[in-house]
């Protein structure tokens, strides 16, 4: 029995809660994982797990054997990365999720530099609103937007997005521009929903220093952020959005940005990954990039912002990129936070 092998597959069916993911994520058929935790059973003379159809849950000593196993690979990972990147680069395949419309808007359009400045790191990129479990799903990194719930991953924030209010010509010669937020009542405005609670956000201002929720009136609600915009385009109701999101409706004149005396929160863009001691090379270098792209790209994120204007929960459209969780350190700083999973709870991009 390779030993080596049966704690890697033993750590990865914890990890991901089932035979078969494991398996797939090593590349082993999934007759051959069941196989080799029963070999390593028969050879510590202890139950690891109990398996039914549904869950596997860990024995007291398979608990104990994990965080070991853990501190192992770890170790030789580490050691293996410090001896091959060193005179190699980053290499191996790199699975991020992230944002749809980040991904298409910034990322993507300068995907090229990062593949032509690392071309052995083997890219698989994911797009999607829905919240993903990185542990679970085999994913090294993902981009979330807005504020994070607790989980056991570490969080590099990377900056805030320049946020917007608007409304489409159409909606504006019929209802009229509200010139201040009083004004706010007479009107309606598109309406965003929490994939993961179902809660309705309102409009977010900053006033005399402090982030303010609005409650609107709206009869049109949507969990998705384009069709989010494509309906203030459509002259459904006022929005909120980012700024990169906006623009080119701007431009064409689709969308008119309004009551801009009253800013709208910055949204924080934050890198998530698995908690490791050692930090593989080919997710720094990536989380590095986009750190980049983030400071070349100064009309769409908000370089001044304090990150105390940050304290907000499930509020508003401002920050319908991820409601959930709170305190995160300022830009640039990394943070671990508890649990297993990472999700921007209403995210919009």
């Amino acid at each position: 029995m390779d030993r080596l092998m049966a704690m890697q597959v033993f750590t990865k069916v914890v990890e991901m809660n089932g035979f078969a993911r494991a398996a797939d994520a090593l590349g082993v058929p999934p007759a051959s994982a069941t196989t080799l935790i029963q070999k390593l059973e028969a050879h510590l003379q202890v139950r690891l797990m109990q398996r039914t159809t549904r869950r596997i849950s860990l024995t007291p000593e398979g608990a104990e054997y994990y965080e070991r196993c853990v501190r192992i690979l770890e170790d030789i990972d580490e050691t293996e990365d410090s001896l091959t990147h060193t005179a190699k680069g980053p290499r191996g395949k790199l699975r991020v999720d992230m944002p749809s419309s980040l991904g298409r808007v910034i990322v993507m359009p300068r995907i090229e530099e990062f593949r032509a400045r690392y071309p052995d790191v083997e890219l698989m990129l994911g797009f999607g609103d829905r919240p993903v479990d990185l542990i679970q799903e085999g994913v090294d990194c993902a981009l979330r937007v807005g504020q994070l719930e607790d989980s056991s991953l570490v969080a590099r924030r990377l900056g805030a997005l320049t946020t917007m209010t608007a409304a489409s010509p159409a909606y504006l010669e019929r209802y009229g521009e509200p010139h201040s937020l009083e004004a706010l009542e007479q009107h309606i405005a598109v309406q965003y929903f929490s994939n993961r609670t179902g809660r309705i956000a309102g409009l977010n201002f900053m006033v005399d220093g402090k982030s303010t929720d609005m409650k609107m009136n709206g009869t049109l609600a949507v969990n998705d952020a384009d069709a989010y915009v494509t309906c203030g385009v459509n002259g459904a109701g006022i929005i909120q959005a980012p700024w990169f999101m906006l623009l080119s409706h701007l431009e064409a004149g689709e969308l008119k940005e309004i009551l801009t005396p009253w800013k709208v929160r910055p949204m924080p863009l934050s890198a998530v990954y698995p908690h490791n001691r050692h930090l593989a090379a080919k997710v720094r270098v990536f989380v590095e990039w986009i750190a980049e792209l983030c400071e070349q790209t100064p009309l769409a994120f908000t370089h001044n912002w304090s990150p105390l204007a940050d304290d907000v929960s499930d509020a508003g459209p401002a920050p319908l990129l991820a409601h959930a969780g709170q305190d995160f350190a300022a830009a640039g700083k990394m943070r671990m936070i508890k649990g297993t999973g990472i999700r921007s709870a209403g995210s919009m991009i």
